[in-house]
């Protein structure tokens, strides 16, 4: 394949915008979001108590489930899943090898056994169809994410489950508000992970994490062991942790989750941006629009392309100080944290392609539309100097 001249078809203009915007975030919502952290200072009540009631209520309102449970982090809402659900040496637990690392991390450290299964090509999510091959008398649980904020396809997965006795926990990190089998993901499975790190969709001014699930017992074990396992002061009915939510972050996040529809509106309007400036362009072919089944509603955590010679033009791209960032560039089975579980090059191609081609634009409510056409712009002149780059080779007499 010929090689772009970069000298010829760099854009002479240069762009300065991040990849995510927390600040005009903040500037949106300064008034609400300064009055609910003063709320929390005059009350001088810092951990759990009144606010954090009041978001778990919200949150469980919004997703639609029994129970909403907030802890200090995602990855501790994967761990406290876990945990609740009894989970340790000598299980297995089957998730996707194309994550975050917690989404298997936190399998390790609960001294358990990760156990990866690939991708669908499309969805970048966990494929269905290679699930109950992954299935042993050993397995207790399957991780699906809804990676980018499109839904895994659960159904087969939820099936399978019942069918083998199985739990399954939802990794929503990226995908609060996304909607499946008619109801919001998070509340399918046993139980539902989310993140409310502070880039998510809703995101707090730090760490924060939730647990929600329809089991009222589940719940009150979750509520137990974020406290140290008590149930009254200097009490301790089971061992837990110390992973409770500031009152701070909850107050942030009420503000931030009043606003969370509308936002999630903006985002999918820009993610369709997008796919009608590169069909435009016409780059169907070097950028494939991101996968949107009409029965799975994608939040667009992330807008992620596929795309031929994605470091080349990645570079290419922040010639013009156009930001983009690649998630995830090694597959959590190619990681030296991941090397004892005894997994080789090869194992989960579509995980390692995926690896290799993925690239995503900046996308958040602030984002200027004009910055979505300079960087479809800027791709198009990418692809378009390396086809006259290939035509010019092809006439060279052989």
């Amino acid at each position: 394949m010929g090689r772009v001249n970069t000298a010829s078809a760099a854009p002479v203009k240069r762009y300065r915008f991040p990849f995510i915007d927390l600040k005009a975030e903040f500037a949106s919502l300064r008034g609400e979001l300064m009055a609910a952290v003063t709320r929390v200072f005059e009350s001088q009540h810092f951990i759990l108590g009144e606010e954090v009631e009041g978001l778990e209520s919200e949150l469980a309102e919004f997703l639609e489930v029994r129970e909403a449970v907030t802890c200090a982090s995602g990855t501790a809402a994967l761990e406290l899943a876990l945990q609740a659900l009894g989970i340790g040496p000598g299980d297995e637990v089957i998730t996707t090898p194309f994550t975050f690392v917690a989404s298997a991390g936190a399998v390790m450290q609960a001294r358990a056994r990760p156990v990866f299964v690939d991708i669908d090509p499309a969805t970048f999510n966990l494929n269905p169809s290679l699930v109950e091959q992954a299935v042993t008398p050993r397995t207790r649980a399957i991780i699906p994410v809804h990676l980018f904020g499109l839904p895994a396809e659960l159904g087969p997965v939820l099936e399978l489950a019942r069918r083998h006795q199985l739990a399954v926990i939802e990794d929503a990190a990226q995908a609060i508000g996304a909607r499946a089998e008619g109801r919001p993901v998070g509340g399918l499975g046993t139980l539902g992970c989310f993140s409310f790190f502070p880039t998510k969709n809703l995101g707090a001014a730090g760490d924060g994490g939730l647990i929600a699930t329809q089991d009222p017992a589940l719940g009150a074990r979750l509520r137990l062991m974020r406290v140290h396992g008590s149930g009254s002061r200097y009490h301790y009915e089971i061992l837990g942790t110390n992973s409770r939510l500031d009152a701070l972050q909850a107050a942030v996040l009420r503000v931030k989750l009043r606003h969370l529809s509308e936002r999630t509106r903006r985002r999918q309007e820009l993610a369709s941006r997008y796919s009608e400036l590169f069909r435009q362009a016409q780059l169907d072919k070097q950028v494939p629009a991101p996968f949107a089944p009409p029965e799975r509603t994608h939040v667009f955590h992330q807008y992620v392309i596929r795309c031929a010679r994605r470091d080349e033009l990645r570079k290419f791209l922040a010639g013009s100080g156009l930001p983009s960032e690649i998630y995830y560039p090694v597959p959590l089975h190619l990681q030296p944290a991941f090397a004892p579980l005894g997994y080789r090059a090869g194992a989960f191609p579509q995980a390692e392609a995926a690896c290799r081609e993925v690239l995503a634009l900046p996308i958040y409510p602030e984002l200027d539309p004009g910055n979505q056409v300079a960087i479809v712009e800027t791709i198009s002149k990418f692809y378009k100097a390396e086809a006259r780059d290939e035509r010019r080779e092809e006439s060279k007499p052989s």
